[in-house]
């Protein structure tokens, strides 16, 4: 095999028991499951969507210069007889199938994240760390459910040193199937809060849900696990049950075995002491943010329990960089000056809102500029939804947050709890609060965008950097390949 080959179609084919059509180019470069970003040599696979069937985008993909397309016997029949086609019974069956096949051939340290919060910041920054010892595989973005881990693992090279997978879930058995088919040596859960609600009778429930990660374990392997949290004791016992004996605790508690001994907190960074697994290290974070500081110790005690070099592992998380939607920050050019932007539009729960307002409180504002959170609703949270958005008016109160618009008829709840004076804005939608909250908008601010993703608070990122240009260009993002 070429050295820059992720895969030989016959191998494919043998992974996945699949049948040939047309004549197939040896080698494959990658894998893609969209045909609008489809790279050359790549092979794609019409799997079929909550919205689209990817059958429909074959012939568009094998046109920009895909290898191959892997399509089910049901439809292979309906393309044209020079298309070069993998045929198996279900592509997502199939994908699986290639997925245990990089799984058996990989002899890289493979680590899972899975927690309610923080599991792609949690994955970015074991990448930037394991990266600094040697070839590392990681999930794109946040592709962490029945598709994206799958095709990540299959996307993982045979040369690779060190491969981390993301592993969500918000319903109860969702990572149990991810987790086996991953297997890995490591498992770090960086927290459980509650979130996904709706689903769950309770946080204990979340927290026996987010244990699945340790079925997949491979034997002898280490487990992660917050010992600040509330659920650490549940967790440790699912880990007792399932015969794991490693445990590895990390936090502020006294007797976690990766110990935040301090740290300072600056607007762009933070400076951090710890204490890992008995060696003592201080490092800086490019990234800022209290809960960024506490799992990067479940990130170097990972690199520990993998073999990596500390030191080098600890060097490398000064770049770290938040990634798209989650802490990204934007110099606005105000008429007067410049505003801060902070995009934490990607999604929201209690945990992460509280997160993101202290981030918020932390920054600076200059002359006579405010900190403005512009907040949607947090969504599937069931019926505690009003209360746990009521309960935000705290946070904004201490976190001196000047201004809060809400967006949504659940953050109804905390703009009725907010008091007067900290009142910006209320609409039912994000769309509706666009027009009063560019009009708010002075030099000097720092403004928070944060939401689920069903608010839609993203458009109002791009609405603000449209009608105020970007006067420095957005920290540079973690590398997602």
């Amino acid at each position: 095999m070429s050295d820059d080959a992720l895969w030989t179609s016959d191998d494919m084919a043998q992974a996945m028991d699949a049948s040939v059509i047309g004549t197939l180019p040896s080698i494959v470069s990658g894998l893609s499951i969209d045909s609008r970003t489809i790279k050359v040599d790549e092979a794609y696979f019409a799997i079929l969507g909550d919205t689209h069937d990817g059958h429909a985008f074959v012939e568009p993909a094998l046109a920009s210069g895909a290898a191959l397309a892997v399509v089910s016997q049901e439809k292979a029949g309906t393309y044209p007889d020079l298309a070069r086609l993998l045929v198996v019974e279900d592509v997502l069956d199939g994908l699986r199938a290639l997925a245990r096949a990089a799984r058996t051939r990989s002899k890289a340290k493979i680590i899972g994240v899975t927690g309610s919060v923080g599991k792609t910041s949690t994955k970015e920054a074991l990448r930037a760390a394991l990266s600094a010892a040697g070839e590392t595989h990681a999930s794109v973005a946040s592709f962490n459910n029945h598709w994206g881990v799958p095709l990540s693992l299959a996307r993982c090279p045979r040369s690779a040193r060190f491969a981390i997978f993301e592993m969500g879930m918000n319903h109860p058995g969702e990572i149990t199937p991810l987790t086996r088919l991953v297997r890995p040596h490591i498992a770090i859960v960086t927290t459980v809060e509650p979130v996904h609600l709706e689903f769950f009778p309770s946080v204990e429930a979340i927290a026996d849900a987010k244990a699945e990660i340790f079925e997949g374990l491979e034997p002898g392997g280490a487990v992660i696990l917050n010992r600040d949290n509330a659920q650490f004791a549940r967790l440790a016992a699912h880990a007792t049950e399932h015969g794991i004996a490693h445990i590895v605790s990390f936090g502020e508690h006294e007797e976690a075995h990766a110990r935040l001994i301090d740290c300072k907190l600056q607007p762009d960074c933070s400076i951090v002491t710890a204490r890992i697994l008995g060696t003592d290290v201080t490092y800086k974070l490019g990234a800022p943010g209290r809960h960024i500081v506490m799992n990067s110790l479940a990130v170097l005690a990972a690199v520990k329990l993998a073999g990596a070099d500390l030191a080098l592992a600890a060097l490398a998380l000064a770049g770290l960089q938040p990634p798209a939607g989650r802490g990204e920050r934007m110099m606005l050019t105000v008429e007067g000056g410049t505003a801060t932007l902070i995009d934490e539009s990607y999604n929201a729960n209690p945990a992460s809102m509280r997160a993101a307002i202290a981030l918020l409180g932390q920054t600076p504002v200059s002359g006579r500029g405010r900190r403005i959170a512009v907040l949607g609703d947090m969504l599937e949270l069931g019926e505690k939804g009003t209360v746990l958005h009521a309960e935000l008016a705290g946070p904004v109160v201490d976190n001196a947050i000047d201004l809060v618009f809400c967006a949504g008829p659940l953050m109804a709840a905390l703009w009725d709890a907010l008091p007067f004076e900290r009142r910006g804005g209320y609409a039912e939608t994000a769309a509706a609060l666009e027009a009063d909250l560019l009009a708010a908008v002075h030099p000097g601010d720092a403004i928070m965008v944060k939401g689920s993703l069903g608010s839609r608070m993203a458009p109002l990122v791009k609405a603000l950097v449209r009608h105020y240009p970007v006067a420095r260009p957005p920290t540079e993002r973690a590398e997602q390949v």
